[in-house]
């Protein structure tokens, strides 16, 4: 299960968030359908914080399957197996993988408590491994990184119990759809077949089909106000979406958010910075000095935010076009200060932060990937003459766990025997 982490997405709508992933030799990225319900058109995050366009290409609502076309990870190989004969058995181990909560990555081990547990007229795998909103529309592993099944739901009213599409029923989506183009498709679950222009019913065999699967949400007043202002930022708004009426990106490496609180006000912030152990006087000051108005510096749990705040009447007045300015200037200042901080104040950036190099990282992690890289002792030795180098591509395959620790040693040991 080395490399599957590299396969599996945020999925990121305007309703909230969930997982996707990419199965070996297809471009496109599988998730639940009612994960992305709504839209035909979310973002997804890999694991380095890049947000991409993903358009959705086909949903089968009756088995909460959708897949998405993400033009520019079209070429990134997937590494989760298929094995239509891969058999699935009682208190075999099981691992939940996606992020749930919107939080980070996560891998979750459990036992599948039945293989085939009927519910809603479908047989569905049921596990004790924790699942939470966020988990939907990802992958449920084996401990070899063959796919066992896709994430659904779990009993609200009930802990420990989480359920499954099977993979069998996965794989059947998987071999259907055939096509060149990214249309939006929806799929009938009776004969199979797909419709693309809206309609009450399949254009093959006429079975019901409800019209609110071609229906996407409607946006309040202040989603447009705020979308209107992350356009004139130069950001497509879709990229930006983390929940109802709920923001978040990056300007350079400032992570930014905006969203309305108990209903009543619209805040912007953004987490710059950690506060350094020594050296505080002249970092304080400067945060306390109210220089960046109409902004503002705080500290919170050793960690400087940049702030602006104002009620939600306040976008139906006159200064509804000074406010927009206000939050799209807001985000160009965390972007400059976040490096003030850094270079003037010896202050880390925030985890938040968005590093420079992590296309590198990236880029690094596919190559490996696409060469179906194996790291073993030789391998590491013959890769180029100099030693420092060598060790250096160790410790970055290690940092970014395309070894294990175990390995990481082993080859370490040998580069300095070496030398």
């Amino acid at each position: 299960m080395k490399n599957t982490k590299n396969s599996i997405y945020k999925i990121i709508t305007a309703d909230g968030t969930g997982t996707g992933f990419k199965v070996v030799n297809h471009d496109f990225l599988i998730t639940n359908y009612h994960v992305v319900k709504g839209s035909k058109m979310v973002a997804v995050e890999d694991h380095h914080k890049n947000r991409y366009l993903a358009k959705v290409a086909m949903v089968n609502p009756e088995v909460d399957l959708a897949f998405l076309h993400v033009e520019e990870l079209k070429t990134t190989k997937g590494t989760i197996k298929l094995d239509e004969n891969n058999q699935v058995s009682n208190l075999q181990t099981i691992f939940i993988n996606g992020f749930p909560f919107g939080m980070p990555f996560t891998v979750t081990e459990g036992i599948v408590s039945s293989p085939n547990q009927p519910m809603k007229g479908r047989n569905f795998i049921q596990t004790d491994a924790a699942v939470n909103p966020g988990n939907s529309g990802g992958p449920m592993l084996n401990e070899n990184g063959v796919l066992i099944g896709v994430t659904t739901s779990k009993f609200t009213e009930a802990d420990n119990v989480g359920f499954g599409i099977k993979h069998t029923d996965v794989i059947k989506q998987i071999n259907e759809y055939n096509f060149d183009d990214v249309k939006y498709r929806v799929k009938c679950n009776s004969c199979d077949s797909y419709t693309v222009e809206e309609s009450e019913f399949c254009s093959n065999c006429g079975n019901n089909i409800d019209k609110s699967v071609f229906e996407e949400f409607e946006k309040s007043h202040f989603a447009n106000y705020t979308e209107e202002g992350l356009k004139e930022l130069g950001i497509n708004p879709v990229l930006c979406r983390a929940g109802r009426d709920f923001w978040e990106f990056h300007q350079g490496s400032a992570l930014v958010r905006i969203f309305v609180v108990n209903n009543n006000y619209l805040y912007a912030t953004s987490p710059l910075n950690r506060v350094p152990k020594e050296n505080l006087e002249e970092l304080l000051t400067f945060v306390t000095s109210n220089q960046v108005a109409p902004y503002q510096l705080g500290i919170y749990e050793n960690k400087i935010f940049l702030s602006y705040r104002t009620h939600l009447s306040d976008i139906y007045s006159l200064k509804k076009d000074e406010i927009k300015n206000n939050m799209i200037r807001l985000a160009l200042k965390a972007d400059e200060l976040d490096d003030v901080f850094r270079d003037k104040y010896g202050c880390e950036m925030s985890m938040e932060s968005k590093s420079d190099n992590v296309n590198l990282v990236l880029d690094v992690q596919q190559e490996a990937t696409e060469k179906e890289e194996i790291i073993q002792k030789d391998d590491v030795v013959k890769q180029t003459d100099n030693p420092i180098k060598r060790l250096k591509k160790l410790k970055e395959m290690f940092e970014m766990e395309l070894i294990s620790e175990a390995e990481y040693a082993e080859n370490k040991k040998a580069i300095l025997s070496n030398m």
